[in-house]
């Protein structure tokens, strides 16, 4: 795969947090924090990126990423350009190597790419030029790096930066998660103190994502005394390949209910990367309760994405 870091040690892309210096992640949560005020539109923006093109390019639908990048792009005074797979020349058959090159002939020194296929940023990667800069917005089941930051972000921000003491359960289907591959690539980095992974076995990989973990099927159990739940979508075209019976059931296995949150540590709060399908994974007591940090997930994608873009294009 193409390399993240320079000679130096620098980010030349964000690809992935896997293997990814703890040292490099730290930092980004550090520059996000920082600057959060200004990516929430709390205080002037910053010109860091001024005269700097950046594309979101993606040939997967988005609103959450794509909104932050562009918002994130827009805080830095860089000049957005949002590319549309459905009305673009590779409806005509362009490929997204050629569809990046001529983007970058243009000028555009940075790309937000998301794409339905594994490895397909490393690729676009591989062929950029001298001082072009990509960020992985989601590539099939692989990656999703900036959701992974905003995620620890977020963690960070309810309960410090020591996860050594952390509790950590992730719930749902694992197997088809870029969300899920990249959160344990953080979680394990950044040395969370004990990670649990619930879900159907149908749900749950069979490879080394799990490496670590104690892993199981009884949602109740593996609750007690979390210090914080991840849930995970449910991609309902599970349902149609045979993987989930029907969302009743799995809403009563492993649906997250304000009862069922009892279980967990008293302070436990509750994370959700969204689209939520409310009803399913979890109750609207629980996504719109007290611990609840799902709109601070959404409000840190935005700080974390900035941090990003400056420390690749700055």
């Amino acid at each position: 795969m193409t390399e993240q870091l320079d000679s130096d040690g620098r980010l030349r892309h964000l690809l992935t947090l896997e293997n990814l210096p703890r040292e490099i992640i730290c930092r980004l949560l550090d520059r996000a924090g920082q600057i959060r005020d200004t990516a929430l539109g709390r205080t002037q923006r910053r010109n860091s990126l001024d005269g700097t093109t950046i594309c979101t390019l993606f040939f997967e639908p988005s609103t959450r990423t794509r909104s932050s990048f562009q918002i994130a792009a827009q805080r830095l005074c860089a000049d957005v350009l949002n590319f549309d797979a459905s009305t673009s020349s590779t409806r005509k058959g362009e490929t997204a190597r050629d569809t990046l090159k001529n983007l970058e002939a243009m000028g555009v020194r940075g790309f937000v790419v998301r794409h339905s296929d594994d490895g397909a940023v490393a690729a676009l990667a591989e062929a950029a030029g001298e001082g072009t800069a990509l960020v992985n917005a989601g590539d099939g089941r692989s990656a999703h790096p900036t959701q992974g930051l905003l995620d620890m972000l977020t963690l960070r921000q309810a309960k410090g930066a020591d996860f050594s003491r952390l509790k950590v359960l992730m719930v749902g289907d694992v197997a088809h998660s870029r969300v899920a591959r990249t959160d344990l690539h953080a979680l394990r980095t950044l040395g969370a103190g004990e990670i649990r992974v619930c879900g159907p076995r149908s749900l749950l990989p069979d490879d080394a994502t799990l490496d670590g973990c104690v892993v199981g099927e009884d949602f109740d159990a593996l609750l007690e005394g979390v210090d914080a739940v991840m849930m995970l979508r449910l991609q309902r075209e599970r349902m149609e390949e045979g993987l989930v019976s029907s969302l009743d059931d799995y809403h009563r296995d492993y649906g997250l209910t304000a009862q069922r949150l009892a279980r967990a540590a008293a302070d436990a709060v509750v994370l959700h990367p969204g689209p939520i399908n409310r009803g399913v994974e979890i109750t609207d007591e629980v996504a719109d309760g007290p611990q609840s940090l799902v709109l601070r997930q959404v409000s840190n994608g935005v700080a974390i994405r900035m941090a990003v873009l400056e420390a690749l294009l700055g």
